[in-house]
């Protein structure tokens, strides 16, 4: 919406050239704005998150200031980075330098909402973080009338880990999705008429 290339085939270095040109879409920008100035202005605590993965400059600063108004922009680079790391890199290689890197990577001043799996991994048929760290051994290794197993132990402490650092410095706010705090293991389908309307 904020570019009139859509983001299509279109990488963002940081460059201001790249947000503010003629490949913005002024009008969506302008569209933006009032609506967070309405926003805020009728919604005494009202909370506007903007979902953009560019970057975008001055999106979470206030209208008055020449900003869109947002009050949130979601760390969106941050879920992507934990999926590419769990599943290319064995634990004992993972760099702490490159992981604060990512999730420090946001403008002074503008406030993020930081997450660690998002609903591409637990909600349309990926796999959770829980499922990529433990795999089939969730259904046969995590009973209360046993020890844990080895993949297990190493799992869950890896899944606290996640989130530990993500909620520490990934930014301002946490956004969590259901059931991922608990490791759900597989993904979630909504009632809907391919599934029968199901709840299960």
């Amino acid at each position: 919406m904020l570019y009139q290339h859509h983001g299509i085939n279109t990488g963002f270095s940081g460059n201001y050239a790249e947000y503010f040109g003629m490949a913005t879409n002024v009008d969506a920008v302008v569209y933006l704005m009032l609506a967070n100035k309405l926003i805020h202005d009728l919604v005494k605590d009202g909370v506007s998150v903007a979902e953009d993965v560019s970057g975008m400059p001055t999106l979470c600063r206030k209208v008055e200031e020449g900003g869109v108004g947002f009050d949130y922009r979601l760390a969106m680079g941050v879920p992507d980075k934990w999926i590419q790391i769990i599943k290319h890199v064995p634990f004992e290689e993972w760099s702490m330098g490159e992981l604060v890197s990512t999730l420090c990577n946001r403008r002074y001043s503008e406030k993020t909402i930081g997450y660690s799996e998002s609903h591409d991994q637990s909600i349309v048929g990926d796999q959770t973080i829980a499922f990529r760290l433990m795999g089939a051994e969730m259904y046969e290794g995590m009973s209360a009338l046993d020890e844990p197993s080895p993949v297990i132990e190493r799992g869950i402490a890896l899944h606290k880990m996640i989130r530990t650092i993500t909620m520490a410095i990934g930014g301002e706010s946490w956004l969590n999705f259901m059931g991922n705090e608990f490791g759900h293991p597989e993904w979630i389908d909504f009632p809907r008429e391919g599934n029968d309307w199901s709840y299960d």
